[in-house]
């Protein structure tokens, strides 16, 4: 009886080694297809996640999804195909002075600080108009933030703000474009400080007519006028004066230049003389 009992204890004992190893097989089993399942999700978000990267790399920015855009909301003050026609001045004036710039531009800053008041005071004398073409070329061509190979965008941004101010009146366009290129507040080419919607009403506020215009301010932070801005580039990238480069000035489809016989005028002598030979042309 006994053996007997040991023999029955000896096969109940294998067949609870023979449960256990079978719970432990399934356990075994289970928990490497789990493994296995975490690291197919894992394998996936990682697909996804380069994925998305890659669509965000592809993805065109701001600017870019504007550049096909049919609706242009054109500023005050502005004619001719998308507004891009931006002419100031007397009617009484008989000739229009072509004003090619860029916000970024910093011999554009150095002519409007030397120049400028000259030029504005002879628009206002009605001596002549001026017709202003904006241009954003500096933006393909710059470090934009600071990273090589990065686009800026301060030079559309500044021309975009600019529309807000033409939207307000010529004048506060014009003392806008001036505070713009000031020393005080133009930048370093390479430092894209025109991108910030921030810097752009900051420089404002040192205009009378927009300090503090929240009609302004609102126009610059929803870009009202970006894809404006982006019409008015376009008509530098494909002008018929033979311009590549800011700042550059023309009357009767001849440029006008300083003394070397090249480039702007970039004194108040030169600019006189020059202007004074193009009005008698």
């Amino acid at each position: 009886m006994s053996q007997r009992n040991s023999h029955a204890n000896k096969s109940a004992a294998r067949e609870r080694l023979r449960a256990e190893r079978e719970r432990q097989a399934k356990k075994d089993k289970a928990r490497r297809q789990v493994v296995v399942g975490v690291s197919v999700v894992a394998g996936l978000a990682v697909v996804a996640g380069i994925s998305y990267a890659v669509a965000q790399l592809n993805k065109p920015d701001h600017w870019d999804s504007l550049k096909d855009e049919k609706t242009v909301v054109a500023p005050k003050n502005t004619s001719g195909t998308n507004g891009t026609t931006v002419v100031i001045g007397k009617d009484s004036a008989k000739k229009t002075l072509k004003l090619y710039e860029d916000s970024r531009c910093p011999i554009c800053a150095s002519f409007e600080q030397t120049v400028g008041p000259t030029l504005t005071k002879d628009v206002a004398d009605g001596k002549y108009k001026i017709q202003y073409i904006g241009a954003s070329f500096i933006d393909g061509d710059s470090l934009g933030d600071g990273v090589i190979g990065n686009r800026g965008e301060g030079s559309k941004n500044a021309l975009s703000a600019l529309g807000a101010a033409l939207n307000v009146s010529t004048d506060a366009f014009l003392e806008y474009k001036s505070a713009l290129y000031s020393a005080e507040f133009h930048p370093d080419e390479s430092d894209d400080k025109f991108k910030d919607d921030s810097y752009l009403i900051k420089v404002a506020d040192s205009v009378k007519d927009l300090k503090g215009n929240k009609d302004f301010q609102k126009a610059v932070e929803d870009g009202t006028y970006d894809a404006w801005a982006l019409k008015m580039s376009k008509t530098f990238d494909e002008n018929k004066d033979d311009v590549t480069g800011t700042p550059t000035l023309v009357m009767d489809g001849k440029k006008v230049t300083g003394s070397d016989g090249k480039n702007a005028p970039m004194s108040v002598d030169d600019f006189n003389t020059a202007m004074t030979a193009a009005l008698k042309g």
